[in-house]
């Protein structure tokens, strides 16, 4: 992949994460940049194909092509929602850009931090679910960690219920 930013969205097929991702393809990206969607699965015993080979070091980058298709993503574990699917498919289209998936297996928090070391992504959108301060101070906010800790500038797009 040469040419342009990488532009990293954080995605969970959530309605957070679409808002974050609807946010990049409205403000950030433009001609010649990749987008590259990030989801972490949650750590597991894999047994079969590709995800127990991919563990470690997270799936190789997925071409839009190889997103949309059902069977090669239940290789992986992940079900990407037809929204979402639409909203890359277009804006794969019309602005010209180059969109892969990359997967990673454990915990968010750091394996958002690794993405964009090892990719390595121009700047990162996450979205944020809008935990109140005790989910938060329980849980912890991945979004706040990743802000903290990332080596690229991030945005967070905070997601508000209508």
């Amino acid at each position: 992949m040469e040419g342009g930013r990488f532009v990293g969205v954080a995605v969970d097929f959530s309605a957070c994460s679409k808002k974050a991702l609807k946010w990049a393809i409205d403000n950030i990206l433009r001609k010649g940049d990749h987008l590259i969607l990030v989801t972490v699965r949650p750590e597991g015993h894999y047994e079969e194909g590709e995800t127990q080979l991919w563990e470690v070091t997270g799936s190789p980058l997925i071409p839009l092509s190889e997103l949309c298709d059902a069977h090669t993503m239940k290789k992986y574990g992940v079900n990407p929602d037809p929204e979402t699917l639409d909203m890359v498919t277009l804006a794969a289209r019309q602005k010209e850009i180059m969109v892969v998936l990359k997967i990673y297996w454990g915990d968010a928090r750091e394996k958002l931090c690794e993405a964009i070391d090892k990719t390595p992504l121009s700047c990162l959108v996450i979205g944020n679910r809008g935990l109140g301060k005790l989910k938060r101070a329980i849980m912890g906010s991945v979004s706040n960690y990743v802000v903290n800790n990332a080596t690229c500038p991030v945005t967070v797009v905070k997601h508000a219920d209508e």
